[in-house]
């Protein structure tokens, strides 16, 4: 050990030289840590960043928004910045075109219905409603319906339109019902520029276990914002070929968006109407909150008995054009001296009870319809109350009749009672005198155009029966008006 200790450095330097490297070290550190410092201070502060690193920028995900082309960039959302995007075929349009255009007003809606081919005649499209046929959708691999690939890709083919002024694009099929003016004031809540991906759910448990009960299904509608369109227009045909063994084409748009990282926002004001048999349980006692969509209005019974499923629509659509945001919101009053219960959702029908129910069951659906899959009593994804086989504990139900937009922004709407078969009958005379009313006669204002963009807690209309005194000439008249600060719906 000794004689390792006294061993010559071999690999000792002059002390000059030694000196000169000790130098260089030091002014290579200091370059070294200005070029660290431009560096960084170019990544912050200059678009060109990737022409540093070129290997990084083939790797880099873009993230400038193409350029939205707003003119009007200071007016609050409105139906001129919804572009709608139907999915339908040559096969099905030309019966479902009359549907659509219920609701379509060919002055103010803007979109297209996205066909699978070009229509050999003129017969078998709509005259008030253009289509465009969709492009690049037969190359993606698929396990179910191709489609249902070309309808998942039609967010895309409206955002590559490139039309101004669009801040959402609204998608459903063409058996979609669609309430634009609800639809816009809602939509107006929501940053365009940010990305937002809002619709609803089914109705039936067994179909959101079956897909997805984040996902907003495609039938009840759902809107994409200008920011999230953007990137699923990027992505979209990648996710086509990743998820090609999904089934439905909403499915498909829902795997791209979480990709993106984007959540479901909820409405319920989405009808996907996954029920079968009658619908007027749900539309009797509609949520709190705007109408929005109803779809699958032929797998249905006719919303409004005695008609067809085509004119059950037209008049539900003549009394929403009167009161957009009032359509089926439901107000409750009471005759405590005759013990009646009125139960009105506005503009379709009316509930007579004679007796005393109150607004928490009244707010629960009737379960008038089954599960839309198995045809069973349920799960649904709301409470639900049965049918009593009990006809005296049974509503007397009356129809909308007639709709009148009358002066200084009032309405009446009329509504007539429906003499429906019943095996049997109650025999009271509380309920003789109830069926002794052959119309009820509803008086409301208008309801404030923006109520539903307004961030302000909701809150249920009052009612009053104003002639209960006497019920002459076999009509109830009823006024609905602003529940007062203090005022509750009490029994």
């Amino acid at each position: 050990m000794e004689d390792l200790k006294e061993a010559p450095n071999l690999v000792a330097l002059p002390e000059k030289t030694n000196g000169l490297l000790s130098r260089f070290m030091r002014v290579g550190l200091i370059f070294f840590l200005i070029a660290s410092i431009s560096l960084a201070l170019c990544s912050t502060f200059s678009s060109q960043t990737t022409s540093w690193f070129p290997i990084l920028a083939q790797n880099q995900t873009r993230t400038a928004i193409p350029t939205f082309t707003d003119n009007n960039t200071e007016l609050p959302t409105n139906i001129s910045h919804m572009l709608f995007g139907l999915g339908s075929s040559v096969a099905t349009w030309r019966d479902r075109s009359r549907l659509a255009e219920t609701w379509w007003d060919s002055k103010t809606t803007r979109g297209y219905v996205w066909l699978d081919a070009n229509p050999e005649n003129v017969s078998d499209v709509s005259a008030h409603i253009p289509h465009r046929v969709s492009s690049n959708w037969t190359q993606f691999k698929f396990t179910h319906s191709q489609s249902e690939v070309r309808i998942g890709r039609i967010v895309v083919d409206s955002f590559n339109l490139r039309l101004p002024d669009v801040r959402w694009f609204v998608m459903g099929d063409d058996d979609t019902v669609f309430f634009p003016d609800n639809l816009a004031s809602v939509l107006s809540r929501y940053d365009h520029n940010k990305m937002y991906y809002i619709g609803g759910n089914s109705e039936s448990v067994e179909q959101d276990v079956m897909h997805a009960y984040d996902m907003a299904f495609g039938g009840g509608g759902f809107a994409v914002s200008y920011a999230l369109a953007a990137r699923l227009a990027e992505l979209m045909d990648g996710c086509l070929d990743r998820y090609y063994n999904m089934y439905g084409s909403d499915q498909r748009v829902w795997a791209c968006v979480s990709e993106i990282g984007v959540p479901l926002t909820k409405l319920s004001g989405f009808h996907q109407f996954d029920i079968r048999g009658d619908p007027y349980g749900v539309l009797a006692a509609h949520p709190l909150a705007p109408l929005l969509s109803l779809h699958r209005i032929d797998a249905v019974e006719p919303i409004f008995p005695n008609q067809s499923h085509l004119d059950a629509v037209t008049s539900l659509i003549q009394a929403y054009r009167v009161d957009p945001p009032r359509i089926l919101q439901q107000s409750v009053c009471y005759d405590r001296r005759r013990k009646w219960t009125v139960s009105i959702s506005w503009g379709y029908t009316l509930q007579l009870y004679p007796s005393l129910v109150s607004a928490l069951e009244l707010k629960m659906p009737l379960q008038t319809f089954k599960t839309w899959r198995s045809w069973t009593d349920g799960p649904f994804t709301f409470n639900t109350r049965p049918v009593s086989s009990n006809p005296c504990e049974k509503p007397i139900t009356y129809f909308l009749e007639h709709v009148k937009d009358g002066k200084s922004g009032n309405t009446l709407t009329t509504y007539k009672r429906f003499a429906g078969h019943e095996e049997k009958k109650c025999n009271t005379t509380n309920y003789a005198q109830a069926m002794a009313l052959q119309r009820i006669v509803v008086l409301s204002k208008k309801m404030d155009p923006h109520y539903w963009t307004k961030e302000q807690a909701p809150r249920r209309q009052c009612s009053e029966i104003k002639n209960r005194a006497s019920l002459r000439g076999g009509t109830m008249l009823i006024r609905i008006r602003r529940c007062r600060s203090s005022e509750s719906i009490t029994i």
